[in-house]
């Protein structure tokens, strides 16, 4: 498989850092370019304008100044950034289809059980909706959050 184009989809947490690593090594190795993109949700997609997890939505141009701090570890690898809007799964794929990348890299929550069901799996829907080949990294889990009932 030829790879010029690499998609890695953030969300500014730090499940995404591992996946940012592997992308960035990914591009490195197959002389390929980095594209570092952040879907923002429409704010009535929030009852209150919050952002993610409960905190006031940054402006337009606090997120490009947040998506610009995602480096690659390799300062050698070229990077392009992108911020889109819409659904966070429809905007990547629609983004990777309209950028012709070659692959899609994105860390992943590894949420199970019912906040699964309740929340969906952004992830999970790139991963069914891309045409191209997705690869999820999902962290391992700390020994706290190993709990068995």
């Amino acid at each position: 498989m030829h790879v010029q184009k690499i998609l890695f989809a953030t969300d500014f947490s730090h499940t995404g850092d591992a996946a940012l690593s592997l992308a960035t090594t990914l591009a490195k190795e197959n002389g390929a370019t980095l594209l570092i993109a952040h879907a923002i949700e429409p704010t009535e997609a929030y009852s209150g304008g919050e952002f993610y997890y409960g905190i006031p939505e940054p402006s337009g141009e606090e997120l490009e100044r947040m998506l610009r701090e995602v480096k690659p570890i390799d300062s050698d690898v070229p990077v392009e950034y992108r911020l889109v809007t819409g659904t966070p799964s429809k905007a990547i794929v629609e983004l990777a289809e309209n950028e012709e990348v070659d692959m899609i890299v994105l860390g992943t929550h590894g949420r199970t059980g019912l906040s699964h069901v309740l929340m969906g799996s952004v992830a999970e829907q790139i991963v069914r909706r891309a045409k191209c080949p997705v690869l999820t990294y999902k962290s391992p889990a700390k020994q706290t959050d190993l709990v068995d009932g």
